[in-house]
């Protein structure tokens, strides 16, 4: 009787280890496939985008924020080829609230799209890049001691390690607080520009953890995300796995 209830035990915690195996985001992890360069011209109409598929990033809670804002559909595409990482925004949108015609500004105070790259996960330290409908654009590293996070721009930012980026608008003028109907961002990084915390030049197999944000701030201010956090988009624990294919 004794080995009748331990070996009912034992297929119980094989069943509960088994749910519990799936109880994970099916979501977190993301196949990136490889291509050739090409030139960003902010309208994602590059051919090379063919060969990979759209991916959803939807609204959480923002810091002090008692629940999400006003969602407009947000989809992402990303690529990576021997120099770097090409990525394509598409947000709806209802108006460009956007007004700060600097690079290196503090865009994330409006409307901007954000991509958190973590090559080396035994350092704390990542890359976030922002960029604005206006096309304006903030590269940083970031340490993150224990929370206590700090951007540092690059040193010699030129021809060399620059991101590519540009932007447009759909259904209206790319303009400061114009009305439309969506705009898009679409940007190449180089590997250059990370570092030293880009370990390698990824190859097939390479693992990465990263994470895709938006704020939109029209009505009410909305934060986008694709691994969600619980407020901060600098919770780098939380990233997805990116998997270079």
């Amino acid at each position: 009787m004794l080995q009748k209830i331990a070996l009912l035990f034992l297929v119980m915690a094989g069943i509960m280890n088994s749910c519990y195996a799936f109880t994970g985001n099916p979501d977190s992890s993301l196949v990136i496939k490889k291509t050739t360069d090409f030139q960003v011209n902010g309208e994602g109409t590059a051919p090379n985008w063919s060969a990979t598929q759209w991916f959803d990033i939807t609204v959480q809670k923002g810091p002090n924020q008692p629940a999400p804002g006003k969602a407009f559909p947000t989809k992402v595409k990303i690529m990576y080829s021997d120099k770097g990482v090409y990525f394509l925004f598409d947000c709806t949108d209802q108006r460009l609230t956007s007004t700060i015609m600097e690079d290196f500004g503090a865009l994330f105070k409006e409307d901007v799209v954000e991509v958190f790259l973590w090559p080396d996960t035994t350092v704390p330290i990542y890359l976030e890049y922002e960029v604005s409908p206006l096309n304006y654009e903030l590269p940083i590293l970031v340490p993150n001691m224990n929370g206590k996070a700090q951007g540092w721009k690059p040193w010699h930012y030129d021809d060399r390690n620059r991101v590519q980026h540009a932007t447009s608008a759909q259904g209206g003028q790319k303009k400061s607080m114009a009305a439309v109907e969506g705009w898009k961002a679409e940007f190449f990084i180089p590997y250059v520009l990370m570092n030293p915390i880009v370990p390698s030049i990824p190859k097939s197999g390479t693992k990465w953890r990263g994470n895709f944000y938006r704020i939109d701030y029209d009505s009410e201010t909305a934060y986008y995300s694709w691994q969600k956090t619980g407020g901060s988009f600098h919770e780098f624990k939380k990233f997805g796995t990116l998997i270079f294919e």
